[in-house]
């Protein structure tokens, strides 16, 4: 089920989401969730949505969790360390990412992203810095 306010949030705030197709599933402080439909556009020569799509993915999502724990006060954040990990191919279907945040403090926020399968299985897993600004 689509989350139409957080996917205008992720749309108007990262118009690049938009040129993705990003739809947004969830969000709140505790979690966001978001996915990206397989397109053979976004994928490399051999049908597997492209490491850089998966980042993306994880990354807005991200930023969007990271922004959603921000401290009282702040404005905003940026990523300025992210670190991913792949662990199988996305070949149809969708690729759904779940961030969390580990630590929402007064200058970091750190947050972690699964990106799974329609099967549920382990896609990629991305621990990611976000500054607050």
């Amino acid at each position: 089920m689509s989350d139409t306010d957080g996917t205008t949030l992720f749309h108007q705030t990262m118009p690049f989401t938009e040129k993705l197709g990003v739809e947004v599933l969830e969000h709140g402080r505790e979690a966001v969730r978001s996915r990206i439909a397989w397109d053979e556009s976004l994928c490399t020569l051999g049908g597997a949505l492209h490491g850089g799509v998966l980042m993306s993915l994880a990354d807005a999502t991200a930023a969007v969790c990271a922004f959603l724990n921000l401290p009282e006060g702040a404005q905003g954040t940026t990523t300025v360390e992210s670190k991913t990990n792949f662990l199988r191919a996305v070949r149809s279907g969708h690729a759904v990412a779940t961030s969390r945040p580990l630590h929402a403090g007064g200058r970091f926020i750190v947050v972690e992203t699964e990106i799974r399968d329609d099967a549920g299985k382990l896609v990629g897993k991305v621990t990611q810095t976000q500054a607050v600004l």
